[in-house]
């Protein structure tokens, strides 16, 4: 799928999970935690697409994602999708056929969801709080690029730096320092499971059970038949996927704080009379 449907269906997922905690396991979040949460998963839904490098020296090319800070994550990309490339030709099978790029492989599989879980996880909690405005800037910066794709297109990656900046020092202003946050290596680590099976629906699938060898191929391609998959970019992806997930959006949102606002406004009016 395309950034903007994978960022959507990262938002989609993170909102409609914290309405079930809220209501079935009682884990109520305020609205600055779900929005933080939902930018988290957001961008986890674009970050294994950095294995898809563009033109650094230009300024071009390659995913959504690595166009979000400019030159900077075009390199970063680079990196990933040389590395990417790396892991499969060092573990690929006889029957793997031979790549010259690294899309679709090492970061489009469960371990590294696995492994981008606990990497968040891990550095919120050994470096604390300023690790997590660090997490912040750059996740939300992904979210900016994939949610709301044309503004990022026309104002440029300067302007989606700054206003990554700038939602980091609210959060930095505003959520209380003295916490691990364990929900963002969930929420990015569950952004980056649902980028996979939103890809697996489009032609040619992913790897997803990689390490695990298939027919003697180490690197499986798993998804639906070629001939039912999504068309990237087509009315399906475009229409269909994203409306209904701006609509379990809304629906996650009105579920998660009407009834608390309804119920504020009762009692306002109660107190009142």
């Amino acid at each position: 799928m395309m950034g903007p449907s994978h960022a959507l269906s990262g938002a989609a997922a993170w909102l409609a999970g914290s309405w079930a905690l809220d209501q079935f396991a009682y884990v109520s979040q305020t609205p600055l935690e779900v929005a933080v949460g939902t930018a988290i998963c957001a961008g986890g839904a674009l970050l294994p697409d950095l294995d898809m490098s563009g033109k650094v020296t230009r300024n071009q090319g390659g995913a959504t994602v690595a166009r979000t800070f400019g030159v900077a994550s075009l390199f970063v990309a680079e990196v990933v999708e040389k590395f990417s490339l790396g892991v499969y030709t060092a573990t690929k099978l006889k029957r793997d056929p031979r790549r010259d790029n690294g899309h679709r492989t090492f970061t489009h599989t469960l371990p590294f969801c696995a492994l981008l879980a606990w990497g968040t996880t891990a550095l919120a909690d050994s470096y604390g709080y300023w690790a997590v405005i660090g997490i912040v800037f750059f996740m939300s910066g992904l979210a900016l690029r994939g949610l709301f794709d044309d503004w990022a297109e026309r104002a440029g990656w300067v302007i989606v730096t700054l206003s990554s900046a700038a939602i980091a020092w609210f959060t930095a202003a505003n959520l209380p320092s003295d916490r691990g946050y364990p929900l963002l290596g969930l929420a990015a680590g569950v952004g980056c499971f649902v980028h996979i099976l939103g890809d697996m629906i489009t032609k040619n699938g992913v790897p997803i059970l990689w390490p695990i060898p298939i027919r003697r191929r180490m690197w499986m391609m798993i998804g639906i038949p070629n001939s039912m998959a999504v068309k990237v970019g087509g009315k399906v992806e475009v229409v269909v996927l994203r409306t209904a997930f701006t609509v379990i959006s809304l629906l996650s949102i009105g579920g998660l704080f009407v009834p608390g606002v309804l119920e504020r406004f009762n009692l306002d009016v109660w107190a009142s009379k």
